[in-house]
């Protein structure tokens, strides 16, 4: 088969959409008509990609206001939000999808939809319509077993709808992996895995001065697009800011800047920042875990220091800590002084250079985008 229409589609989020965009770039650069599906506020950057976009599978943001009903999430227990992230993601966004995604198929020939591993829905219309579906990673495969109602939910759902699924091999599909296999124990491997090397995407834009002059080392500091936390950020900023190096922060959509206060004379504080562009200069990572910039820092070979904050952020922490990689704060140790001592460790930890070079050379060694492209065919 020579090229084929791709509908690609993911959860409107930055962590769901992004780690599969440069696969979606290098389908579209090798001949494929690509449509990419997922919620209108996330069309701006993949037009800008030059993508055919489609409104489906329901507003991430909007479910979970809705869902949390007007409580502080500050005050959530860790059970109550275990039941919101269950509802919303193994609920209303998949029924969306199915709903949006079955309209769209009665009308529209797809060879092939490659969904995130998130988007459950768009996976079970693809089957529900005939359409051979590729799943493709954005964290560690076993994250899921750290949310167990959900994932307990996944098999009813299905079988909803008469689909099959199961744990082991979910919906049947090839399962593109961008966890480096070194990180992964033999069992937890899934069936009809296809390794890729994780690419990190970012809108480009220019870098701050201090990014790439001054005296020290440069540390990046992020709390992602999602847990966003400004006393976590101030107690961060603090401590990297006692180490004397130059420090870049990325607040995200969360925080606003003026709620940081005046930082440090050598601390820059930006709302965004272009981290794959950024990464090449950076020499420590503090951050949240996302799998999108742990896995990008990883293959930028960057040290890497966790405060992990939520989700699937604990098991990447915990994966690169024991891996020897990194290290990690969690909860009451996050404070200034802890983050000072932490972070001048790492940076002068000749152990874990040697384990992140060693990642680092993994990770380019995986298949690249542009070669899994190539496959892309083979599967539709």
């Amino acid at each position: 088969m020579g090229d084929v229409k791709i509908l690609f589609s993911s959860l409107p989020a930055h962590g769901h959409t992004y780690p599969q965009l440069p696969l979606a770039i290098a389908a579209k650069a090798a001949g494929h008509e690509i449509t990419y599906a997922t919620w209108e506020t996330f069309h701006p950057p993949l037009a800008a990609l030059g993508f055919e976009t489609v409104n489906a599978g329901g507003d991430m943001a909007g479910a979970f206001t809705e869902v949390i009903a007007g409580r502080d999430f500050q005050e959530l227990t860790q059970e109550e939000i275990s039941g919101i992230a269950m509802r919303v993601f193994g609920d209303i966004l998949p029924r969306a999808a199915i709903a949006d995604l079955g309209a769209l198929f009665e009308h529209r020939r797809f060879d092939l939809v490659v969904h995130e591993s998130a988007a459950i829905g768009a996976a079970i219309a693809a089957k529900l319509a005939g359409i051979p579906a590729v799943g493709h990673g954005i964290s560690k495969p076993v994250a899921l077993d750290h949310m167990p109602a959900l994932k307990n939910l996944l098999p009813d759902l299905a079988a909803e709808f008469g689909v099959a699924f199961s744990e082991r091999t979910g919906f049947g599909s090839p399962y593109l992996d961008i966890y480096p296999e070194s990180l992964q124990e033999p069992a937890e491997l899934i069936d009809r895995r296809v390794p890729l090397r994780p690419v990190a995407f970012a809108e480009p834009s220019e870098l701050p001065a201090i990014a790439t002059s001054g005296a020290g080392k440069l540390i990046y500091l992020t709390l992602g697009t999602a847990f966003g936390n400004p006393a976590v950020l101030r107690a961060a900023i603090d401590g990297l800011a006692a180490t004397g190096n130059r420090v870049v922060v990325a607040t995200g959509p969360t925080v606003e800047v003026a709620a940081l206060g005046e930082p440090p004379a050598n601390v820059t504080v930006l709302p965004w920042v272009a981290q794959a562009e950024l990464l090449p200069h950076v020499d420590l990572v503090v951050h949240h875990g996302g799998s999108g910039t742990t896995l990008g820092s990883a293959a930028a070979g960057v040290k890497q220091l966790f405060i992990p904050q939520g989700a699937d952020q604990f098991v990447n922490a915990e994966t690169f800590t024991n891996a020897g990689a990194a290290r990690q704060l969690l909860g009451a140790d996050v404070t200034p002084e802890a983050l000072t001592e932490a972070a001048k460790d790492v940076l002068a930890d000749d152990s874990i250079t040697k384990v992140v070079t060693a990642l680092a050379e993994e990770i380019a060694a995986m298949p690249s985008p542009e070669e899994i492209a190539k496959r892309l065919p083979e599967w539709a």
